[in-house]
């Protein structure tokens, strides 16, 4: 019997995927249900019906307890891209649900584009530009200018970048960080002190990150611990002459905080990939400052990163199929359960 798989999202540029389990020789039965997203509950599951598995986009498409608990065949669930914030692990866990997301996608790009973000920050690059297109290349040396920028200006050798989470993609970043001259620690609770060693960083706790960080840069996932994790308090930890990266989540960020410590001196300037919500609406007060830079969600994007991130789920289910684990399982310890539970269904 055919491995019946439901595709939910469907991208530009996506693969055939019936095209790949046949060039792969894997017996896949492939259903498209797009419907507008986001999905309900409700929809999902009628469109998943008896099938083994879904290719979905989880951060807008729910995959809930409730959404496991009434599909009586369901195996796997392929969420695209390195977010989950709609998926319920634990409860695909208990239920003997393999689930799976993409978690080495655009390592690179998001460090890069981090890098990037840092580098326009420390420079004002946005800023100088913005003023030389309206013509003001003269009124660079004007004091206001002189004394609004000139002293926001500085080298990054020698500075201290502090990491909110130690996973990939600040695994990534770090040697380029490093190949600036940056002394860069992190606060990560859940990542093993040999890793630290390894990559040249030290392990301090959020208070002390914050307090001794000349740049912050936020690289966790958003859960209950993590939403609005910086508010108003500890963004007032950080020195007034500090910059604040965020290409992670928006809503890590209280963003009222925000503004309140951009606008008032707090911390010296922000850039982010990333917004609470998405997009923020045209009145948001954080439009109106100079020392923010805002970027679309966009630092993983590049034709590299997309194409393998449209691949990916195809690939996945041919090594399932074939008798191998998703190279990216976010819940390896049900392994063993559900070798033996469907291997006896």
């Amino acid at each position: 019997m055919a491995f019946k798989v439901v595709q939910l999202l469907e991208l530009p540029d996506m693969p055939d995927y019936s095209e790949m389990f046949r060039q792969a020789g894997v017996e896949v039965e492939l259903a498209k249900k797009i419907d507008p997203i986001p999905l309900t509950e409700d929809q999902i599951i009628a469109a998943v019906g008896d099938a083994d598995a879904a290719i979905a986009g989880t951060t807008v498409q729910p995959f809930s307890r409730k959404v496991f608990k009434s599909l009586s065949n369901f195996k796997f669930i392929m969420s695209i891209g390195i977010g989950y914030d709609n998926l319920d692990v634990q409860a695909a866990t208990e239920l003997c649900i393999l689930a799976a997301n993409i978690p080495d996608y655009c390592l690179e790009e998001v460090s890069d584009h981090t890098m990037a973000l840092i580098l326009a920050c420390t420079r004002r690059v946005v800023q100088l530009d913005g003023i030389v297109k309206q013509g003001g290349w003269k009124s660079l040396a004007e004091p206001h200018i002189q004394s609004d920028i000139w002293p926001n200006l500085s080298r990054l050798r020698g500075q201290t970048l502090g990491l909110i989470g130690l996973g990939r993609i600040p695994q990534a970043l770090v040697p380029k960080a490093q190949g600036f001259g940056l002394r860069i620690i992190a606060f990560d609770p859940y990542i093993a002190p040999d890793i630290f060693q390894e990559l040249g960083v030290e392990q301090v706790n959020l208070e002390q990150l914050l307090t001794q960080s000349d740049i912050v840069s936020i690289h966790v996932p958003v859960t209950p611990e993590t939403r609005h994790l910086l508010g108003l308090e500890q963004l007032k930890q950080m020195k007034p002459t500090a910059c604040l990266i965020n290409t992670a989540r928006g809503p890590i960020v209280n963003h009222e905080a925000l503004y309140t410590v951009l606008s008032q001196g707090g911390i010296s300037a922000a850039a982010v990939d990333v917004t609470d919500p998405e997009p923020l609406p045209p009145d948001s007060p954080l439009l109106n400052l100079d020392n923010i830079i805002i970027t679309a969600h966009c630092a993983g994007i590049s034709p590299m990163s997309s194409a393998e991130l449209l691949r990916r789920p195809g690939e996945e289910v041919i090594r399932l199929v074939r008798g191998e684990w998703p190279v990216g399982l976010l819940n390896p310890q049900v392994k063993e359960k559900y070798r033996q539970k469907w291997a006896q269904s």
